[in-house]
């Protein structure tokens, strides 16, 4: 296939790495040309700046930008690729974005946190792909086979809940790492320390119910080590921590024990 991709940030630079290995990348296009030119130079392909030199002779077009800014870009690109597919990389942007003003519109929504500094294992990631037509359907669910073996034809909605989801699992668990990171280091603690127990953590999400693995003081409703808690984040001077310590305490307080009202103080 002949693709050109609008975007050059981190979902573009590893989809597109990718995709070079038995496609043609045409182009890449960017408003910051230098983006551009350093994954185009990575796929072998012709960096422009501007949509109006997108060429119309390719088979898949990728918007691969942030969401707030898919709208401007269809309308900015329908005119002149009217006649080619034209998807978006968005877990949380519906299909009618694209759809309500360009007929051969899709999603190609790959389900993974994409770093500049970490490789891609393509082949587990998962892929969720729609269209507006079969025979697109159809295309962009070869393509995605291509790179994974996990395929899926998703609706938005359903695309949507993952994309929330992924919110919680990913986003803010990172941030809990971060937050715990900071509490150590007000001690001048080794944060690698708790790298057996966060990888742990992980597998044991992945292979059990997350709600049957939980542990710790709010689980088993130990109050003088929630309380003990509490004052450390007091004397730190960390409002900001204490709070989110206690609203993520208060909910498995009441997943685990909704009988008995227990309340942090």
């Amino acid at each position: 296939m002949r693709i050109s991709f609008i975007g050059a940030g981190r979902v573009a630079h590893h989809l597109a790495a990718v995709l070079s290995q038995n496609h043609q990348i045409v182009q890449i296009c960017s408003r910051i040309l230098e983006h551009a030119q350093t994954l185009a130079s990575q796929v072998t392909a012709q960096a422009i700046v501007n949509i109006a030199e997108l060429e119309a002779d390719v088979d898949l077009v990728i918007i691969a930008v942030s969401d707030q800014v898919i709208a401007e870009v269809i309308q900015q690109v329908h005119a002149q690729l009217a006649d080619v597919l034209i998807v978006h990389t968005s877990g949380s942007t519906d299909i009618q974005v694209l759809a309500k003003v360009h007929t051969r519109a899709g999603v190609f929504y790959p389900l993974q946190t994409f770093s500049l500094q970490r490789e891609v294992d393509w082949q587990v990631t998962p892929l969720f792909v729609e269209a507006t037509r079969p025979s697109d359907l159809a295309q962009l669910t070869e393509l995605a086979n291509s790179l994974s073996s996990r395929v899926y034809a998703y609706t938005s909605a359903q695309r949507l809940s993952l994309h929330l989801a992924a919110v919680f699992a990913c986003n803010f668990s990172n941030y809990c790492y971060d937050m715990a990171k900071q509490v150590v280091d007000a001690q001048q603690v080794d944060f690698s320390l708790l790298y057996p127990l966060i990888l742990e953590t992980a597998q044991k999400a992945v292979q059990h119910d997350p709600k049957q693995m939980q542990t710790g003081p709010a689980m088993r409703g130990d109050q003088n080590i929630l309380n003990m808690h509490q004052q450390m984040l007091d004397d730190a001077k960390r409002e900001d921590l204490k709070n989110i310590y206690n609203l993520m305490s208060q909910q498995i307080l009441q997943s685990h024990h909704p009988d008995e009202s227990l309340k942090l103080k």
